[in-house]
């Protein structure tokens, strides 16, 4: 029998906002010593009360707009009452029933297709603690400072159908996130994670339909990091349910975890169902009623998003992987952006692209980037281009003026290249007294070429850049060469 996989993510979003969702406490505990960006607030000390932080809210609306998600009217908090160490008040301030954002959804580009995953709900919810767990030890520490950071966790419907979608799908809402301003979306430490739900089905591959409109029984895969995590974690736990499966045996609904070192899931314990966790209507908190106008004054600020700029850069011919090597570094889309402003032709702008998705890429991802720089290196780039077009630069040398632009903010690519000894040669007299001296020297080159041995061209041409110390212009050393070789008079 055959089966298919049955996906939904829940992505918790860290939203940037300066303190935490309900204290005044630094947001960012990046580097910080355990339990120093911390308050009675954060500690669930006895008499502290809440206060909601305004600019979560409208982190969260920025975000459920991203989502095409439902808003408008009231929402309200909720506690969820379960006991662990990491949670000092025994309880987390969360939103159950009414949550900030409603049903929506986001389209996926998943190779040359767009699937489009429904998006359940998202809801705003306090952060806990973090257990360290020290080697050798027989006991683990407990770290608050991250107790009580302004979290929006994002629940998809069950859309997803395999590890590829699932990958493709986290990657949309990093992408989201990052391009609404709604986090920082920094992966190495944990300002989004994804929790996988997968279950399998039986699936007719000769109608091409499931089998069954039934879900399997479910396991959660917490705490994941990566996109590749993602991928991987679904993949080995479709496996393991269909092996199962196949043995007769049943699948129990539990949270694991993932190994990254051996590929594997492993139990952690039986699935709580909401009604485990008793929740009730947070009382020291009133509901909130977002207007129209709250979602008009955060639609108005937003910048473009993914869908919207992938769209314009297909209208403008550029493929799907460049485009998702763009989308993928922000930095890189907002110098695109520059650069297509000026309205180029489409020669001048596919040689900027190549650029920005092959070097400056390999740039950004090993130094980083200035992105204070972007108007002026959009002009470097067309400049650039331009030297290219009128054969004062060779493609290879344009890539390492292009590293300086990038990398060491330097400004006036010609006068890099003439540093660089990197102009090339144009003058067509001066290239034909070198090739004119080079067939001189090579007779044996030049008569092997006239009996028809191709390949010693490519020796002459090479001579020539030799003499001219790498500065002759390829092209016409080429055509030149060419001429004369064809022409006896010309050997003279």
């Amino acid at each position: 029998m055959k089966y298919e996989a049955v996906i939904g993510i829940e992505t918790h979003v860290q939203l940037k906002t300066k303190s935490k969702l309900f204290c005044g406490c630094d947001n960012d505990a990046r580097d910080k010593a355990p339990n120093t960006t911390v308050c009675p607030v954060c500690l669930g000390l006895p008499g502290t009360l809440p206060v909601l932080n305004e600019g979560a809210v409208k982190l969260a609306i920025r975000a459920g707009l991203a989502l095409n998600g439902k808003m408008g009217g009231v929402t309200k908090f909720d506690r969820k009452n379960y006991f662990y160490p990491d949670l000092p008040k025994g309880y987390q301030i969360t939103q159950f029933d009414q949550p900030i954002v409603g049903p929506g959804w986001v389209e996926v580009p998943v190779g040359d297709e767009v699937v489009e995953v429904g998006i359940t709900r998202a809801h705003l919810e306090e952060d806990a603690g973090k257990l360290t767990h020290p080697d050798g030890a027989d006991y683990s520490l407990v770290d608050l400072n991250r107790a009580g950071t302004p979290l929006l966790e994002i629940v998809s419907e069950p859309d997803m159908r395999s590890p590829a979608e699932a990958k493709a799908y986290a990657q949309e809402i990093y992408n989201l996130m990052r391009y609404a301003d709604v986090s920082d979306a920094d992966l190495y430490y944990g300002n989004m994670r994804f929790d996988v739900n997968i279950s399998v089905r039986p699936f007719d591959s000769a109608q091409g339909k499931a089998g069954s409109k039934q879900l399997g029984t479910r396991a959660e895969i917490k705490n994941l990091n990566s996109f590749r995590a993602v991928e991987r974690a679904a993949e080995f736990e479709f496996k393991r349910q269909v092996d199962l499966l196949e043995k007769g045996d049943r699948i129990v609904q539990e949270t694991r975890g993932w190994d990254e070192t051996k590929g594997k899931t492993f139990s952690q314990r039986s699935k709580e169902e909401a009604h485990d966790y008793r929740y009730f209507p947070e009382p020291d908190l009133p509901p909130l009623v977002v207007t129209e106008a709250m979602i008009k004054a955060v639609k108005d600020a937003l910048p473009p998003l993914p869908p919207a700029l992938r769209r314009q850069m297909h209208a403008a011919g550029l493929g799907g992987s460049e485009i998702e090597v763009l989308i993928g570094q922000p930095e890189l889309m907002a110098l695109y952006a520059r650069v297509n402003q000026r309205q180029l032709d489409h020669k001048h702008l596919k040689r900027i692209v190549n650029w920005l998705v092959g070097e400056a890429q390999r740039i950004v991802l090993e130094h980083g980037y200035d992105a204070s720089q972007i108007d002026s290196d959009a002009e470097d780039l067309i400049k650039l281009s331009g030297l290219v077009e009128q054969g004062k630069l060779s493609s290879t040398a344009a890539k390492q003026v292009l590293t300086e632009v990038i990398q060491n903010q330097a400004h006036d690519v010609e006068k890099i290249a003439q540093q660089k000894r990197l102009i090339q040669v144009s003058d067509a007299g001066q290239l034909e007294k070198i090739v004119a001296q080079v067939i001189a020297d090579n007779p044996q080159s030049v008569a092997d070429y006239r009996a028809g041995k191709t390949q010693a061209l490519g020796f002459l041409v090479g001579q020539v850049m030799k003499a001219s110390r790498g500065q002759a212009n390829p092209p016409m050393v080429n055509d030149i060469l060419k001429e004369k070789l064809s022409n006896s008079e010309n050997l003279s």
